[in-house]
């Protein structure tokens, strides 16, 4: 298993394997439980564990997003745990896809979707340890829905499914004025299917899942005792949201964060951490980090108190960052964010994290000869006129790859480009800017 700052989730001294650890009670204070199917007989169930459990994802894009984290991370925590997580990626329901308010999903090809089955494999290996009692378990539900008949899937599954039940889940009211296939509409039979194959097979008696597959969640449980399957349950997660109310899980920008390092730089990711609000920290550090309530409640006085050394942010921003990206890529973006603001050595960078930091704080490409640094400047943002950057020079306030520049006529010479590249403009202490020189 990957290797993560800060201790195993405990709500009390105790650690997870002391067999007195409560994960129910560790859920419920870090607001990772909103809905379950009985949360005492829940709470009695992973008691007498070691339970099989899964979550689903389905591959709808190239990769898992920072959304899907609170999955992830609510399966490693139950692993952790003691319990046995079964990773389904849905090689069947994401050439379907789960419906959603919008409108109808566009349906990709098989090809494209087996493909992301695979990507979404090794994304989310990392996150779990596949040795030992309670191995983790990637599955993929095309191997038990792709057999089936039409015949078999409308007499043996669909008979099971009251069509009055399926058309009261929210999404599927919503809807029907606008217009949903069947194809959509037949998605929780798929999923509720996966449940019963997962106990039948594996042992599952627990699915987990976002609030919005509570409807799904609970087709599956229906779907399994009428087929005599007892002592099954559910729960689900809530929505995270900003303090503000909006979305969580979009940059600044506006952006998806991806956890797939080629659609979403591991720079990009730390600094979506590092970025959170102090309204926020606290949640998201009960919420994504492994950290136990001790040090959360240290790092939260450390926010009300010293706000502006962001103690919360960068522990969190490390610790995600290592988990998702590795400790050895972590180094490098922590050294970039470092360095840009003068505070470390540009020349060490990696020319990968080094481009990746200046296209977060705007990259400007110059093609052919450099111009001066006050033209630089301008053309970065940095100053609003050649005036304005040449009284930044005069005052000091300007600096190339972290040296001052003090002479309002200076050019910059070639041989001082990062990587034969790359220059990192500065004013003063907080407006950094980049510069790619191209052919």
């Amino acid at each position: 298993m990957t290797a993560v700052p800060g201790s195993a989730p405990t709500s009390s001294p105790d650690s997870p394997t002391s067999g007195q650890f409560d994960v129910v009670d560790d859920l419920l204070w870090r607001g990772l439980l909103q809905d379950s199917t009985d949360l005492d007989e829940l709470r009695k169930h992973l008691a007498a564990g070691p339970v099989t459990f899964y979550v689903g994802f389905d591959p709808t894009a190239p990769s898992l997003q920072v959304g899907n984290l609170v999955q992830v991370l609510t399966a490693r925590r139950l692993q952790q745990a003691g319990h046995r997580p079964l990773l389904l990626v849905g090689g069947a329901t994401g050439l379907i896809g789960d419906p959603k308010a919008e409108g109808e999903r566009v349906l990709n090809e098989e090809s494209v979707v087996a493909g992301w089955v695979e990507k979404f494999r090794r994304q989310l290996a990392p996150f779990f340890d596949f040795e030992g009692p309670n191995a983790a378990q990637l599955v993929n539900n095309l191997d038990w829905t792709a057999p089936l008949s039409a015949i078999s899937f409308l007499r043996d599954i669909g008979k099971h499914f009251p069509v009055n039940q399926m058309i009261n889940r929210e999404v599927v009211k919503a809807r029907l004025e606008s217009g949903i296939s069947f194809t959509e509409f037949s998605y929780q039979i798929l999923q509720a299917h996966d449940f019963y194959q997962l106990n039948q097979r594996y042992g599952c008696t627990l699915q987990h899942g976002g609030s919005d597959q509570w409807g799904n969640i609970l087709s599956g449980i229906d779907f399994c005792r009428r087929r005599g399957v007892r002592g099954v349950h559910g729960f689900t997660t809530p929505l995270i949201t900003r303090a503000d109310g909006t979305k969580f899980g979009k940059s600044a920008a506006g952006k998806s964060l991806w956890l797939d390092a080629s659609m979403t730089s591991p720079y990009a990711f730390y600094q979506f951490w590092v970025n959170s609000e102090d309204a926020d920290v606290v949640k998201y550090l009960k919420v994504f980090s492994f950290a136990d309530r001790e040090r959360i409640e240290e790092l939260a006085e450390a926010t009300r108190t010293r706000p502006a050394e962001r103690a919360a942010q960068r522990f969190l921003a490390e610790e995600l960052t290592t988990l998702v990206h590795g400790a050895e890529e972590c180094a490098q973006v922590v050294a970039a964010s470092q360095a840009l603001f003068g505070r470390g050595s540009l020349e060490e960078l990696a020319p990968a994290t080094l481009h990746a930091a200046l296209t977060e704080a705007g990259l400007t490409t110059v093609k052919g000869e450099l111009p001066p640094v006050a033209a630089l400047l301008r053309d970065t943002g940095l100053a609003s006129s050649m005036n304005d950057a040449r009284r930044t020079i005069a005052e000091g306030g300007a600096y190339v790859n972290n040296q001052r520049v003090t002479d309002t006529a200076a050019t910059v010479d070639p041989s001082s480009l990062l990587h034969g590249r790359y220059l990192v403009l500065r004013r003063g202490r907080r407006n950094v800017a980049g510069v790619e020189l191209t052919t």
